[in-house]
């Protein structure tokens, strides 16, 4: 071969390895892409690998995969920034098929480019593109569109922003409940870009509407974005938009189909205690969090539990509230969690349910490290003792939880943990 036509035997073998029936070998042929580029040069890469790549019509999830994550590193390849939206093409088409990973990365590769994008060329080249996505027949390409929005709008001239807002409200309403998860798994991230002026307009209507829809899974990815949002906004309009919707939100829990919606709910208020402040966390938040200590009778409130092995479906709410309240003694000190979260958690040791008992054994045990050892020893293990006589929890809970307070740094925990191991010993024994 003479060295002319050296620089065409690397297109020539890309072509011939994307067309062999073995996935490997198309599979090396595209992780040897850069390679394949760096001999072609940047003129030819742009004018004649790329068009190939985007008339692909491989259809192995592996290999697709592959050349999604590829393109995302592809810039200097093409002569660098100034014909970065020569990589949109292909990207777009990876971003509308069926297998989710190959959608992401596509996606998480199309963001990599746009945001090193001239403002020109996203208004030219990467705008249309997220606007194509969101009107494509397909829902794959929907749910693509909504993960690019936030590169797309900041770039945006006026009266465009304005046109991606009414897009992104539409695929919040999709008719596809996946569109409408990925459009509240977005929003926060969208909502970054967002001018002050229509977070408070826009935005917020956005949520609410994604909080009140009729798929659970898409409530919670709602409810979940509640902290990103509370942090754009000033405290008093956070207080005036975020909280009222969690407030009708978990006055709303007692009817809803799904328990994930309540474990979700305690792991927001935590994340909105900061942003809301002290009092607010108290006088707002804090009583709905402790009420999901009490989620114990799912089968009555919810009406989905029929089957006694369903019942660990719940063990993550009663973890998630035994966590938060952790937190929530950190956040505000120990004096503050003596009078607003001990006594409540305490009282329930005597519940006849033991899964409350053991949501309180479980409380205790994060409690004690953030209390000291004087509150841990004279409110704290009284109440493992006291439960100590309880058969069914004292191995599931009480031990574990002894165990660990034994190896406390506060000698005096440990000498009260490891006589209270000592008098479950003897109750068992002696029962």
């Amino acid at each position: 071969m003479s060295m002319v036509d050296e620089p065409l035997y690397p297109i020539a073998v890309l072509i011939d390895e994307l067309k062999n029936d073995d996935i490997q070998l198309r599979l090396n042929s595209i992780r040897r892409l850069s390679i394949i580029a760096r001999a072609l040069g940047e003129e030819r890469t742009r004018k004649e690998l790329i068009p190939f790549l985007s008339e692909s019509n491989d259809d192995d999830d592996e290999v697709l995969l592959a050349m999604a994550e590829e393109l995302g590193v592809f810039i200097p390849y093409v002569g660098g920034i100034d014909h970065a939206n020569v990589l949109l093409p292909p990207l777009e088409t990876l971003s509308a098929v069926e297998e989710t990973c190959v959608r992401e990365k596509a996606v998480d590769s199309l963001c990599r480019i746009g945001s090193q994008m001239k403002e020109k060329d996203l208004v030219d080249h990467f705008i249309p593109l997220a606007k194509r996505l969101s009107a494509g027949e397909w829902f794959t390409a929907r749910v693509s569109a909504c993960g690019i929005f936030h590169i797309a709008y900041a770039s945006a001239p006026d009266l465009v922003k304005t046109e991606l807002r009414s897009i992104y409200s539409q695929l919040c309403q999709d008719d596809m409940p996946m569109v409408r998860r990925a459009a509240a798994t977005n929003l926060g991230k969208f909502a970054t870009t967002i001018e002050s002026a229509h977070l408070k307009t826009d935005i917020m209507s956005m949520f609410e509407d994604l909080t009140q829809d009729d798929q659970d899974s898409v409530r919670l990815l709602a409810v979940e974005s509640c902290a990103a949002l509370g942090k754009l906004l000033e405290p008093q309009d956070c207080v005036a938009h975020i909280l009222p919707v969690i407030v009708n939100f978990s006055q709303e829990l007692s009817s809803d189909s799904s328990q994930h919606v309540r474990s979700a709910l305690a792991s927001v208020i935590m994340g909105m205690a900061p942003v809301l402040g002290k009092d607010a966390t108290i006088e707002h938040l804090l009583p709905i969090f402790l009420s999901l200590l009490k989620d114990e009778f799912p089968d009555v409130r919810l009406n989905i539990i029929s089957k006694l092995d369903q019942v660990n479906q719940v063990h993550s709410i009663r973890d998630a509230a035994a966590n938060n309240l952790k937190r929530l003694a950190e956040e505000f000190g120990p004096e503050w969690a003596m009078q607003h979260i001990v006594p409540q958690v305490l009282e329930m040791i005597n519940n006849p349910h033991y899964l409350y008992r053991m949501t309180v054994l479980r409380a205790v045990s994060l409690l004690a490290p953030v209390m000291g050892s004087e509150i841990t020893c004279s409110k704290l293990l009284p109440a493992v003792i006291t439960a100590s006589k309880d058969r069914q929890v004292v191995e599931k809970m009480i031990r574990p939880c002894l165990v660990e307070l034994s190896e406390d740094p506060d000698v005096d925990v440990r000498f009260f943990a490891n006589q209270a191991l000592q008098s479950i010993d003897n109750v068992m024994m002696s029962s």
